[in-house]
């Protein structure tokens, strides 16, 4: 407590009053000092301000430690167990977190397990096609036919070929149900190409593409066997109406030699479109090859190079030396000596020498009752017994026997009869380039 000053204490009047003045500067000085004295059993400590402050410092600082440690043990079960609630919580949202997370790579692994065998199913039916379509490739292939970029058959205007008097056109229809193939295959591609602008990304877009490509090659493959199909048609028409009209017997005409039997299987139950398409031009093609090994015996073509300078025709004429009707058996074609004369079919010869009127004449069986003969010859090339090839040289054009001039005299003959050559040299021009 403060000590008390000594104004406080009482003092006798009879002091000198310069005492008293000294003792009030006294108890200023000590008034500045503020000193604190503690008091404890009769014993006084004084402090000063300083250490007093300390002191009442350390006493508050202890009694809020002791507060908070009081406060801390009161409550410690309740805080912790509120940060172990908090920790499970938190390790819960984490477990849930990890539970979801694990869900989600599930998904996309089934997910992707799904797409990988989708894309393996995908890829394995374009595979199938991919062997199905170069199966078939390879067949077209050993018929003879390319795949890719196909050349088609340029539409030609009617053929006309004219000699003196020899002269045809060729006039061909193609058979009712060609436009409405045609049609359909043009819807065909238009659908193809619609197709086309389909866009994809990713191994969706890749399969999406690929199938498209191959569907771009069975189509093209679809319209080779097409197009084959109706050009072996229509030539086999009309090589056999042009038969027909010949009165050639094409059962007659000569096959191959021999060789075992396999008779040609046809397509079974539930074969593709293709497979029976197939089946078909391979039929067709077999005929058409019968007929053109036919037409190889068959006196189609030209004897002479260039045009026909015809200077008799087949039929009644006046006699060139007894100037009286008589029957020409044949046809005369002008030119120079030593023009070359070709077989006008494959055969052989049966005649080759001197013949009466003929002069120097050569004579070809060509087999099916077809026989051909060539007169007034000024060299004769070939020999009795000998196989002559069509276009092989067979003699050379002169003037012997009844003749007034250098020319040809050529004759067809049926059976032993003579017929018009016209009659086939016409048949040759409407083949055009099939023989």
């Amino acid at each position: 407590m403060p000590h008390s000053s000594p104004l406080s204490e009482p003092r006798s009047e009879a002091r000198p009053r310069a005492h008293t003045a000294a003792a009030v500067s006294h108890a200023r000085h000590h008034a500045h000092r503020a000193d604190y004295t503690l008091a404890h059993a009769g014993r006084q400590v004084r402090i000063g301000p300083a250490a007093f402050w300390i002191v009442v410092g350390t006493l508050v600082i202890m009694g809020v430690w002791s507060i908070g440690t009081g406060t801390y043990f009161a409550f410690r079960e309740s805080v912790l167990t509120g940060l172990m609630a908090r920790k499970a919580e938190m390790q819960y949202a984490y477990e849930d977190r990890i539970a979801e997370l694990r869900a989600q790579v599930d998904r996309i692994t089934s997910r992707q397990l799904l797409d990988q065998e989708q894309f393996e199913q995908k890829l394995g039916t374009l595979l199938k096609r991919q062997a199905m379509l170069e199966s078939r490739t390879a067949a077209l292939s050993g018929d003879a036919l390319l795949t890719g970029s196909i050349r088609t058959a340029p539409v030609e205007p009617p053929l006309r070929r004219k000699t003196s008097s020899v002269s045809d056109t060729i006039i061909f229809s193609a058979p009712p149900d060609r436009e409405a193939r045609l049609e359909s295959r043009e819807v065909r591609t238009a659908s193809a190409n619609v197709r086309d602008q389909v866009q994809g990304s990713g191994l969706s877009g890749t399969l999406a593409r690929v199938a498209l490509s191959l569907d771009k090659i069975e189509q093209r493959q679809d319209k080779v066997l097409a197009e084959t199909e109706e050009r072996i048609d229509s030539r086999t028409r009309h090589v056999r109406s042009v038969l027909d009209d010949l009165g050639v017997d094409v059962k007659a005409a000569p096959r191959g030699v021999g060789g075992p039997f396999v008779p040609l299987k046809a397509p079974q139950a539930g074969a593709s479109n293709f497979d029976r398409q197939l089946y078909r031009i391979n039929i067709a093609r077999a005929q058409l090859d019968q007929y053109s090994q036919t037409l190889v015996t068959v006196p189609l073509r030209k004897p002479v190079t260039g045009e026909i300078d015809m200077s008799s025709p087949f039929g009644v004429r006046m006699d060139p030396f007894l100037h009286r009707p008589a029957m020409h058996t044949g046809l005369d074609m002008r030119g120079d000596v030593g023009d070359p004369v070709h077989a006008t079919a494959s055969g052989r010869v049966s005649i080759a020498g001197r013949e009466g009127g003929y002069g120097n004449m050569v004579e070809i069986e060509h087999g099916n009752g077809l026989a051909t003969r060539y007169g007034h010859l000024s060299e004769i090339d070939v020999r009795v017994g000998q196989k002559v090839r069509i276009g092989e040289v067979i003699g050379r054009i002169g003037s012997t026997g009844r003749s007034t001039g250098p020319h040809l005299h050529y004759e067809t003959r049926v059976d032993g009869d003579a017929v018009d050559p016209q009659k086939f040299l016409r048949a040759g021009v409407r083949l055009g380039g099939l023989i």
